[in-house]
């Protein structure tokens, strides 16, 4: 790794979600464009306002002025490179990373478990969260758990277990977090950006309620894509009430994106 430059790297990212969005942002501030973001064919992004993945969709995408677009193969996402854009493949299986062949794989699909992430993947490759064993499944993994450790880079071991507590704001931890409370059909009565008040009745799974357990700003909500699990989270509510918020990569997308930025340089130096 330490023969190429930054700017020459090839990355490639595991999903185009918050945090995927989050790192490939910050390497792209810092001067890595060859950066390839793989998804599946319906992603579901809660805070799709700052998602990449949202590309799948509508063709292009925008995270904080940084423009992405949908491409159907490597050799266009390599094209786009040179207009300066993120491309974003539907490529669910990872088969791309044989033709991409990345200096860098992050696996940042935040599954909370190794989906089939290899060390063999790349000469560097980096977990995110819990999941990961540093030194067999992946060389480095990044701590995702909000507190003190967020952020940390581990070179042997594991990250912290999954809590399924959300992070604090506002205040808030669970309340804030919305999730299907039952298996079926998903329904939205609200839309992504919209004031909520507690108690307010913003969609519906199956025919039961999705409620508002707190007042605030609906920063997250997932496309309604038919029938969803029971538990899986749909959307969640910013407390702060703050609209600018919905197009901002929050403060531990950030932190992440800084550890994989740190680890790069220190593997490509």
């Amino acid at each position: 790794m330490g023969t190429h430059s930054l700017n020459n790297l090839v990355v490639a990212i595991k999903s185009g979600g918050e945090m995927g969005s989050a790192v490939a942002w910050t390497l792209f501030q810092a001067g890595l464009r060859r950066i390839l973001i793989l998804e599946t064919a319906r992603p579901l992004a809660v805070r799709r306002t700052i998602s990449f993945c949202e590309a799948v969709y509508d063709g292009t995408s925008v995270v904080e002025q940084v423009p992405g677009q949908l491409v159907a193969n490597v050799h266009e996402a390599t094209l786009l490179w040179e207009q300066g854009q993120i491309p974003i493949l539907v490529d669910p299986t990872w088969a791309s990373l044989g033709t991409l062949t990345p200096h860098v794989v992050v696996d940042a699909i935040i599954a909370k478990r190794n989906l089939g992430t290899s060390m063999t993947e790349a000469p560097l490759v980096i977990g995110m969260g819990p999941g990961f064993k540093a030194g067999q499944d992946v060389h480095v993994v990044v701590e995702t758990q909000r507190g003190q450790d967020l952020g940390q880079i581990i070179t042997t071991g594991e990250a912290r277990p999954n809590t399924g507590i959300p992070g604090d704001t506002g205040g808030f931890t669970r309340e804030r977090v919305l999730r299907a409370p039952v298996a079926g059909p998903l329904t939205w009565a609200c839309a992504l950006g919209d004031m909520v008040t507690k108690g307010q009745i913003l969609g519906h799974v199956a025919g039961a309620a999705i409620v508002s357990e707190i007042s605030g700003l609906l920063r997250g909500q997932i496309r309604p894509h038919g029938v969803v699990p029971r538990g899986l989270k749909l959307g969640d509510i910013d407390p702060r009430g703050d609209t600018r918020f919905l197009h901002i990569i929050s403060d531990k997308g950030r932190a992440l994106g800084n550890a994989v930025l740190k680890v790069i340089m220190e593997f490509s130096s």
